[in-house]
């Protein structure tokens, strides 16, 4: 017989301590720019955040990897990506009941998010992983109900707005049909994958030395036997160590916006950098998997995460819109949009081919490096 591993370890103590510990103390330090402060503390102060995160990163790494390894996957990656996506809607829902004018915040998060998850996440995790192993052989069946339900909801977010909407946005009674189909779309996509579908979200080809956990099904609900209380805890513990990364990445967001101004750097990188930190601990996950060969795992986490993103963010920001009478503006920009529509139309050449290369991610890196550029002029 085996014997189970310890699951809170000291280190796994250290990480929540040390993240937590950060998030106290920013929230008590109150506003770090009011007065403004020296360069050098700026710096400093970011330099000590941005630590704490990657700490607090690779410990969320560590437990979304054995939670994949008890549920397998679509369920596994699941819990990395709802535990990240659900906590930044919740913030910027948060921001945008909050004091002053925040039109734009749910546009430029998922604009964002899009280009680094579908253009720098998985360009460099195609890449790595097709130089290590030459060919990756991705589950076309769900790469593909993936692609169809971007497209349909990435639409409705930034591109309809742009021709139907006032002013980029939507009026009240567009926003409650886009809400329902929205949140509709979603749910029958959601219900799908966990459900009889979840095959379709599988490695076509396992590594040689993974095997596929005994599961219990119960509705859509999977947990591995025998395995129940470890499962529950390392959720818990991915949950609680996550959380203040995203904390802390939005908590630095004012310190990002004064070192950029004095840099003369356009305030839209501000942004970027904050979604590359939020999904940083998704993002590494993403990585680790295409180097062990995994390529289904980095489709499952990276358009799965976008799939959250766009059906969860959008519902929310258009519902407290219409409720409390604030503008949301969607549309995004042409620039931005041909972009977008350029990335799709790249990820689903790519996750359609048959055997997936090192080239096809290199693609994807020279779409981003564009859009990091487009930001920045």
């Amino acid at each position: 017989m085996s014997t189970a591993r310890p699951i809170l370890t000291p280190a796994a103590v250290a990480r929540l301590l040390l993240g937590w510990g950060a998030v106290l103390a920013l929230v008590s330090s109150g506003s770090l720019l009011d007065p403004p402060v020296p360069s050098a503390v700026l710096v400093a102060a970011l330099v000590v955040v941005v630590g704490v995160v990657l700490v607090c990163a690779f410990g969320v790494v560590h437990e979304a990897e054995h939670l994949a390894r008890r549920l397998g996957d679509p369920y596994g990656s699941l819990v990395l990506t709802l535990s990240i996506v659900v906590i930044e809607v919740i913030l910027i829902s948060a921001v945008m009941l909050g004091p002053g004018e925040h039109a734009t915040i749910a546009r430029d998060s998922v604009m964002a998010v899009s280009m680094i998850i579908l253009g720098a996440v998985v360009g460099l995790a195609l890449l790595v992983g097709g130089r290590r192993h030459g060919a990756l052989t991705p589950n076309r069946a769900g790469t593909s109900q993936y692609h169809s339900v971007l497209v349909v909801l990435v639409a409705l977010a930034l591109g309809v707005p742009a021709v139907l909407g006032t002013e980029g946005s939507y009026t009240p009674g567009q926003a409650v049909p886009v809400v329902l189909v929205t949140v509709v779309l979603y749910a029958f996509f959601l219900a799908r994958q966990t459900g009889a579908q979840a095959g379709d979200f599988r490695e076509v080809v396992p590594p040689a030395e993974r095997r596929e956990p005994t599961v219990v099904r119960t509705g859509v609900r999977v947990v591995v036997a025998e395995h129940r209380t470890e499962v529950l805890v390392r959720a818990g513990l991915l949950v609680a160590t996550v959380l203040p990364v995203v904390l802390l990445s939005h908590d630095m967001a004012a310190l990002l916006d004064d070192g950029l101004g004095r840099l003369g750097a356009p305030t839209a990188l501000a942004g970027i950098l904050i979604a590359v930190i939020v999904f940083l601990p998704e993002s590494i996950t993403a990585v680790r998997a295409a180097l062990a060969g995994e390529v289904q795992r980095v489709s499952n986490l990276c358009h799965g995460a976008l799939v959250s993103t766009v059906g969860l963010t959008i519902p929310a920001v258009l519902v407290i819109g219409v409720l409390t009478g604030q503008p949301v503006v969607l549309a995004e920009s042409p620039v931005n949009l041909l972009l977008l529509g350029v990335t799709l139309l790249l990820s689903v050449s790519t996750f359609s081919a048959p055997r997936v290369t090192a080239t096809h991610g290199a693609a994807h890196l020279a779409v981003f490096a564009v859009y990091a550029v487009a930001a920045m002029s």
